[in-house]
């Protein structure tokens, strides 16, 4: 079922559980879904992850301005469009496809990491937030 099917489904549910917070965020996520498929992109996954990263930074940036409760909510948002996407990578798995992409592209250097995460990213297809990628890269190239 597509995500965008599935979310539609959970905001049904949400509301007929009269779980108005849950429900408004889920809406906000069909919204931004339905948005992205008029645009022709269909990559719900790269969607969701965008979103969610925005979530988290506002959350951060509530946070360092003393909004608890505003940061509690960008949290929950983060928190409900993470279970969308696909299961994250673990450390080592993300460090096997690193180590494969390095000996691939026979990077030695720290300037060669635009190649390394060139060959990285397609392979880790929205399982890995692009910030862990690039320190696992990073630290693969001795930097």
């Amino acid at each position: 079922m597509p995500v965008l099917e599935q979310v539609q489904d959970d905001v049904k549910t949400a509301m007929k559980a009269r779980d108005r917070e849950r429900a408004g965020a889920l809406r906000m996520i069909v919204d931004v879904l339905q948005k992205d498929a008029k645009l022709g992109d269909g990559d719900e996954v790269a969607v969701l992850q965008r979103e969610r990263k925005k979530r988290v930074e506002a959350a951060e940036a509530y946070e360092k301005a003393g909004r608890a409760e505003q940061a509690a909510a960008e949290r929950f948002e983060a928190e409900l469009i993470e279970g969308y996407l696909p299961q994250q990578l673990s450390d080592e798995e993300l460090a096997e496809i690193v180590t494969a992409a390095v000996e691939e592209t026979g990077a030695t250097e720290q300037r060669q990491m635009g190649q390394v995460m060139s060959a990285v990213m397609p392979k880790v297809g929205g399982r890995a937030d692009g910030k862990r990628v690039s320190a696992a890269v990073r630290e693969k190239l001795g930097a």
